[in-house]
């Protein structure tokens, strides 16, 4: 199959359906039209964005969740039919004179969660789509082939789904396929974004997508992720095998700003600050994320053996110098035109040691800190190049890489627990530190056999099939596997951080650090000292970054690059100069001058709807906020013993209780009953600022002030909460 040219790969396909339509000028950054697709049928129409859309739901996530919830019953569920995958940019989505302006956000019904997620990713798909025409990209139904590609060509104004039965389905081979198929020369492959899921979707449950663009320097395809959720899964199950979209027509002035001197006003300022300070900052440019590992380690946040531990005595074998000099290309090195952050490293000539493609040489993209941490020291592995090949085999099959490695460290971990055994896992020693253990496994998973089958369903699977086959203690299975509502944590260690726990386990879709990360305002800096300053600011951040989502912004050049008198402003954590920026963005592309607090209450009728389209598919409550106790503090008594003296004067200082003559295992659980109430009460505050109910549902009075109130909503949240007018 790989040695057939991309054109004898089109030979064979079927067109079976075909939609022509006129392309037009995006006006003030949006299209006014959404693209549906049902695959059961076969058919392809054009839906418009209404101004309430604008208005309530302003793009991006926004429109993904309001098509959702119009789509999808209260029974549905992620292999249903009238689930959908949604994917949308947003209307500041696609400038090039600001950085990190490239991204999509994908909305579905995960199959890891069960309920409503989102997850963005770069690359240009998202920019390509829109100015091809559509706003969002809405795909329902299921295709009666397991092999079909959508394409839309924004430059000819034609859309056609194709049976694609010869293609590979892994990301590195059928994103460079199509690209060659699709674009007319070398030049237009730049035109060409495609999306695709990898062989991993045939079977995990965290399955993810990757969104390409086209490195003219090193004429390769490379790919981003929308990596939380199992979007992937959903893909193949409804028989996709990719989506193309080609648009060649790119200006920095596409989005038809209503002033565009505003929009390069605040690129400038940006631009320079990055140009002058990213060298004495983050390294994005050099190492991107990759910076991050040596500083979470000495803050004790690294995450160690499925996150007992936050440092470990070899995690310099991950330092930033390792990553400076595994990457391979220079400067600028982004996925978006224009972004001189330039954070999408890769290392160039890498040779394969396992799996299908064992002995050939490729890219690898990355990897970013989630994946060094994940797959590194949270399963105790400190070879880099080990974890650069579980990256690729990640990458190229659809693999979320958060979710394999707090699966694998939760294998690990039941393994040395006597929890599991050889006979169970198939004969495989799963040690702490076998990244050979990990490869198998994720081999497995691909093939849809052996252990790595069960590892693919993710944590909240195996500690219900753990304790059903096994024996396991299902209460000891809560404690230690790191997901909530199902998604797994991402690898930050929140043992010492009341306000990161309430971001994990208050945050909409699942555990995940793009909603709040409040570890240094926290745990370093002391910047919450109490439960109304943390409810604070886990009202604030989330909707702050809720924010970048609805407009195919990146979160990144917002606080990983800073203004070089940040630390002396009133709020610093909130970077109030590139607020500013955001507010020139807005401006500059609608015409319409804003605040910050405009911006927010863009996000906050968005976030709380999101809650909403929760609860309406039957979570979005208190009892799906709570978190495995490990995530707040130590489950065992090797734990505690690890940091005795700090424990100690925790339960003196903060909990009044003297541990002195107390066994380990009394400590355990005195600072147990104490962490937990904290929790409690950090919840009750949250809910109090953001103005939902004790049991975390939106009230009518909420939902009222941010013009949310649809009938439906107002039923919903009267029959859960029995709340009248």
């Amino acid at each position: 199959m790989a040695t057939l040219t991309p054109e004898q790969l089109r030979q064979e396909h079927t067109v079976l359906a075909e939609f022509r339509y006129d392309v037009q000028p995006v006006e003030r950054g949006y299209a006014n039209r959404t693209l549906y697709v049902n695959l059961s049928d076969n058919t392809i129409s054009s839906k418009p964005v209404t101004g309430q859309m604008k208005d309530v739901f302003t793009g991006g996530r926004g429109f993904g969740v309001w098509l959702l919830w119009n789509a999808v019953t209260r029974e549905t569920r992620w292999d249903d039919p009238e689930n959908e995958i949604i994917i949308a940019g947003g209307p500041i989505g696609g400038i090039t004179a600001y950085p990190g302006s490239g991204k999509s956000t994908v909305v579905t019904v995960s199959p890891l969660t069960g309920s409503v997620i989102d997850s963005n990713a770069g690359g240009y798909f998202g920019p390509y789509l829109k100015f091809s025409g559509w706003d969002a990209l809405e795909i329902q139904g299921i295709a009666a082939s397991r092999d079909v590609i959508l394409v839309i060509d924004g430059d000819e104004g034609r859309i056609t789904l194709e049976d694609a039965p010869l293609e590979d389905l892994d990301s590195h081979l059928i994103g460079q396929q199509l690209t060659e198929m699709y674009a007319h020369d070398e030049r237009d492959r730049r035109s060409i974004s495609v999306i695709s899921a990898g062989q991993g979707a045939e079977h995990s449950r965290y399955a993810i997508l990757n969104f390409s663009w086209y490195d003219a320097r090193r004429k390769q395809v490379r790919v981003k992720q929308a990596g939380r959720g199992g979007s992937g899964r959903v893909f193949r199950h409804k028989g996709l095998k990719a989506i193309v979209v080609r648009y060649s027509q790119m200006k920095g002035d596409s989005n038809n700003p209503a002033n565009m001197d505003l929009i390069r006003k605040a690129g400038r300022r940006i631009n320079q600050e990055i140009s002058e300070l990213d060298s004495k900052q983050n390294n994005m440019r050099s190492v991107g994320t990759g910076h991050l590992p040596p500083i979470m380690d000495h803050f004790d946040l690294l995450p160690v053996h499925n996150y007992r531990y936050g440092s470990h005595p070899e995690a310099d074998r991950l330092d930033t110098p390792v990553w400076a000099n595994l990457f391979t290309q220079g400067l600028p090195d982004g996925c978006w035109y224009g972004c001189t952050l330039s954070c999408a490293h890769g290392v160039d000539h890498f040779h394969l040691r396992t799996g299908p493609y064992q002995g050939e040489i490729v890219l690898v993209d990355g990897p970013e800190y989630e994946t060094i941490a994940g797959v590194g020291s949270n399963i105790g592995v400190f070879d880099p190049f080990a974890i650069l090949e579980v990256n690729f085999y990640c990458d190229t099959y659809g693999i979320d890489t958060i979710s394999f490695a707090n699966s694998v460290a939760f294998v690990m971990e039941c393994y040395e627990a006597g929890i599991l055994n050889e006979t169970i896992t198939g004969g495989l020693k799963l040690v702490w530190g076998n990244a050979e253990g990990a490869l198998e496994l994720l081999h497995q998973m691909v093939r849809g056999e052996g252990f790595g089958l069960i590892v693919g369903q993710g944590v909240r699977y195996m500690k219900a099939h753990f304790a059903e086959h096994y024996g396991a203690d299902p209460d000891f299975m809560q404690d230690i596997g790191m997901e909530v509502k199902g998604m797994e944590i991402s690898e930050y260690v929140s043992k010492e951080s009341l306000a990161q726990q309430g971001g994990y386990g208050m945050a909409v879709k699942g555990a995940q650090h793009d909603e709040a990360w409040l570890i240094f305002m926290d745990m370093v800096n002391k910047q919450l000292p109490t439960f109304e300053a943390k409810a604070e600011a886990l009202h604030y951040f989330p909707l702050w970054r809720t924010w970048f989502s609805l407009h195919g912004l990146c979160k990144l050049p917002w606080n990983d690059i800073t203004p070089a008198n940040n630390k002396e402003t009133a709020e610093p954590n909130k970077v109030p100069e590139h607020i500013e920026n955001y507010t020139w963005l807005y401006e500059g592309l609608s015409g319409k001058p804003v605040t910050g607090a405009d911006l927010l209450a863009q996000s906050e009728r968005v976030y709380n709807f999101q809650r909403l389209l929760a609860l309406k598919l039957g979570y979005g409550t208190r009892e799906m906020d709570r978190l495995p106790y490990r995530a707040m503090g130590p489950v065992t008594a090797l734990e505690y013993a690890s940091r005795a003296e700090r424990y100690d004067e925790q339960l003196r200082e903060q909990a009044g209780i003297d541990p002195t003559n107390m066994t380990t295992a009394e400590r355990v659980a005195k600072l147990r009953a104490y962490r937990e109430d904290q929790y409690r009460q950090l919840m009750d505050a949250v809910y109090k600022r953001r103005g939902w109910d004790a049991n975390g549902i939106p009230t009518l009075e909420k939902v009222r002030d941010l013009g949310i109130d649809f009938p439906e909503v107002v039923a919903l949240i009267k029959e859960k909460t029995g709340a009248v007018e």
